[in-house]
């Protein structure tokens, strides 16, 4: 039995760990997982990061009345007896468009744009705080970053330059001179949505503000008037404000009344009130030899435009 070999024969030992095929095979693997889920969560329409943003140029044009300020003591009574009277009640008089994609744009990202500029228009226009001066913190946060030097410097000191108006920004009244007489204020307008260019999506909001004012610390007993905002803003959105509910403004188009043409308008809106008229005097001087400055227009607010009381 010495002369033969052993039953059993011996096996190689066990390599430990993964073979360099199988090694390469996980990582494959795992590569191809990663790359689905980045494709899955990366959204379809996504664009690199847009470039600096412009700063907002803007107009504020004063309408004159042709003759004293028609009053009432019955609010209710000047909006019937406007051209408001169908107008809706704050908000809801700022009503959303029928959406659809656009070429580079979702349809969720359409959405988004019009919501984000309906809440600025709410919160810069129909906000008694804003209104009333006591805050600008609501439509200052709906605000791409970028154009936040410009917003506080305009409140800070402001300016009738085309840029630094905070009037341009929001709509607010001399607190000293006049205050809401009702708070359901009118509102009728379109919001309309299109591509600026294929990184940017742009909101068009036209809109007018119909207030019943009444002097400032007055009785409900005094006669009221109204005071009437037209308001053209170009809203525009990249990416990254779509995602983070903020907006740049291009354009703001500003035209209020009735107010005196020469009577500053950069900082407040200082409104004519029942039985007050304009005066002689047209809009304040324009400097031709001043730098940076805009040139001061005024209008002429329609009797049509006025309740018939």
């Amino acid at each position: 039995m010495a002369d033969h070999a052993p039953a059993v024969r011996r096996r190689a030992p066990l390599r430990r760990g993964l073979s360099r095929q199988a090694l390469v095979l996980v990582m494959l693997i795992a590569l191809a997982f990663g790359t689905a889920i980045y494709m899955g969560l990366r959204h379809p329409y996504e664009a690199p990061a847009a470039g600096p943003v412009e700063p907002l140029r803007m107009t504020v044009i004063p309408l004159a009345p042709q003759g004293a300020v028609p009053g009432s003591t019955d609010a209710e009574r000047l909006y019937e007896s406007s051209p408001a009277a169908r107008f809706r009640i704050g908000a809801e008089g700022i009503t959303m468009p029928a959406t659809r994609r656009t070429a580079n744009f979702s349809d969720s990202q359409v959405v988004a744009a019009l919501t984000t500029a309906k809440d600025y228009l709410v919160a810069s226009a129909l906000d008694p705080r804003v209104l009333d001066g006591t805050t600008v913190r609501s439509p200052r946060i709906l605000l791409d970053p970028q154009l936040l030097d410009q917003f506080d410097q305009s409140f800070d000191h402001p300016a009738a330059d085309g840029r630094h108006a905070p009037t341009g920004w929001t709509v607010r009244f001399d607190p000293s001179r006049a205050e809401l007489a009702d708070s359901r204020i009118r509102v009728q307008g379109t919001l309309r949505a299109v591509e600026f260019d294929s990184d940017t999506l742009e909101v068009v909001a036209d809109h007018v503000y119909v207030y019943a004012l009444r002097p400032a610390g007055a009785d409900e007993g005094v006669a009221a008037s109204l005071f009437t905002v037209r308001r053209e803003l170009h809203f525009r959105f990249d990416h990254d404000d779509l995602r983070s509910h903020q907006a740049e403004i291009a354009v703001a188009h500003v035209q209020a009344g009735p107010l005196a043409c020469a009577e500053d308008t950069a900082n407040h809106l200082r409104p004519l009130l029942a039985g007050q008229t304009a005066g002689a005097g047209g809009p304040a001087g324009t400097d031709p030899y001043a730098t940076g400055g805009a040139t001061a227009l005024c209008g002429s607010l329609a009797e049509a435009a006025q309740p018939r009381v």
